[in-house]
């Protein structure tokens, strides 16, 4: 039955990270008038109350991944670090000119790109950089993501001596045939290396990133990653579906035959499989792709439903605001997304001309709010409730559209909640989709989204 259901759900469809997602934004964009607008708004609104968020787009990586879909810069000069910190730091400054008031920071989180290919020194000068014209919120988190290879002692001491107590490591497969294939070959030693300095140094939160449906990746090279992966026992473990997107990302990810990749029912067995060895070693699944100890905050925030996702994936804790700094970051003011410039060159050339270096956006409708909040409650909670802002018109459509969800006990109506039962976590982004008006609306005539599954 599992399988017909693959086969039958295994379509391309969002990821959900944003409503509306990032190719149903405005074509006009978002006037930078009407993007700093909405983030004076949702920075009154909670600064005092929750504080904000910051995400640090760092890009640079020494060597190429095949599997990876981000915005980064390869280069081995190092040279690079200290022009673009400045650059970031004169941005964050154009935002701190613009909200007037102090802001009082909740979380930061440093992506990549690898943010570890930033010396220890220029960290700090980073960190630092931000806190001269900010406070730090009480609770205050800041994670970053680290390649196993290039986390030195004194880098994560240096982030942990300035507020980190969460890490995250990109390990995605320990099987060498597979590690060539992506080009992201490194040792289970050295993974274990980082992963007991940083619980020597004092980290509370470590977490290792795993990804599924790689080339050549089958049942005895999961099996094999999966309990190097527990050995180690991380406190949340990211379990990612591959997302095979060439037509978007180009070169890198064609570095290998598709035909070398698991297809359909092979790739969701190898995810089946994963959750099982999760389970039997005391994970718990956390909304789409991700366990953790039960000692995890992530899995806290579960259980309070304080659950919150955005472009950073999954978060122990919500801001109304959201502010990317770098090249390609997103922001999200909650009324509005912008994103800035996507090359090195044109951020910097934008950013020294004293403007915020956003190139487009979205700025949110009334429907768009109500049908966010929707997705987000099916995302973080599988659940949501219908008398929360929906017309009856759009939730009887709503209802028609899952009617065959409904008929394969995926999920549960009532009427007052849709309820997404344990056999339709997996299919939680078909769910979703029958909430998503902009595609509804304006189905695409090419390929825009990675498979569901």
């Amino acid at each position: 039955m599992t399988s017909n259901l693959i086969q039958k759900y295994n379509i391309p469809g969002p990821r959900y990270t944003s409503y509306p997602t990032v190719p149903y934004w405005d074509k006009e964009g978002i006037a930078l008038k009407d993007w700093e607008q909405s983030t004076i708004k949702s920075f009154n609104e909670s600064n005092d109350s929750e504080g904000i968020s910051l995400y640090l787009h760092l890009p640079f990586c020494e060597s190429l991944c095949t599997f990876c879909a981000c915005h980064k810069r390869i280069t081995k000069r190092h040279s690079v670090e200290e022009p673009y910190i400045e650059t970031l730091l004169k941005e964050w400054d154009l935002y701190c000119d613009l909200l007037v008031e102090t802001p009082k920071i909740r979380e930061i989180h440093l992506g990549g790109g690898t943010p570890t290919f930033f010396s220890s020194e220029n960290l700090k000068k980073l960190i630092n950089g931000i806190f001269k014209r900010a406070e730090k919120f009480e609770g205050f988190e800041l994670s970053y993501e680290g390649h196993p290879n290039f986390s030195s002692e004194e880098q994560l001491q240096t982030l942990y001596d300035l507020g980190s107590r969460r890490n995250s490591f990109g390990i995605q497969d320990y099987d060498p045939i597979v590690q060539k294939a992506i080009h992201r070959i490194q040792s289970f030693e050295q993974v274990k290396k980082v992963t007991d300095l940083s619980r020597k140094i004092g980290y509370e939160s470590i977490s290792h990133d795993l990804i599924f449906g790689l080339p050549f990746q089958n049942e005895n090279s999961i099996r094999d990653t999966i309990s190097k992966t527990i050995e180690l026992k991380p406190d949340r473990i990211a379990y990612y579906s591959y997302a095979h997107v060439p037509w978007i990302k180009g070169v890198g990810q064609r570095g290998f035959d598709e035909k070398d990749l698991p297809k359909d029912d092979e790739k969701r067995y190898l995810y089946e499989l994963g959750k099982q060895l999760f389970f039997d070693n005391g994970y718990v699944e956390i909304g789409m792709d991700h366990f953790a100890l039960k000692t995890d905050t992530l899995y806290k925030a579960m259980e309070s439903k304080k659950l919150h996702r955005n472009f950073m994936g999954y978060t122990a804790g919500k801001t109304k605001l959201m502010i990317g700094l770098g090249m390609s970051s997103i922001s999200d003011s909650w009324y509005g997304f912008a994103q800035n410039e996507k090359s090195v060159e044109t951020y910097t050339e934008k950013v020294n001309q004293g403007i915020i270096p956003i190139f487009r956006g979205h700025l949110l409708t009334e429907n768009d709010l109500v049908i966010r909040k929707h997705i987000l409650n099916l995302m973080c909670n599988l659940e949501t409730e219908w008398n929360d802002g929906l017309s009856n018109s759009i939730k009887n459509d709503i209802i028609d559209r899952l009617q065959e969800i409904i008929d394969d006990g995926l999920v549960t109506i009532t009427d007052s909640k849709i309820i997404v039962k344990e056999e339709g976590r997996m299919f939680v982004r078909n769910i979703c989709m029958s909430f998503d008006l902009r595609l509804l609306e304006n189905q695409p005539d090419t390929r825009l989204f990675s498979m569901t599954i």
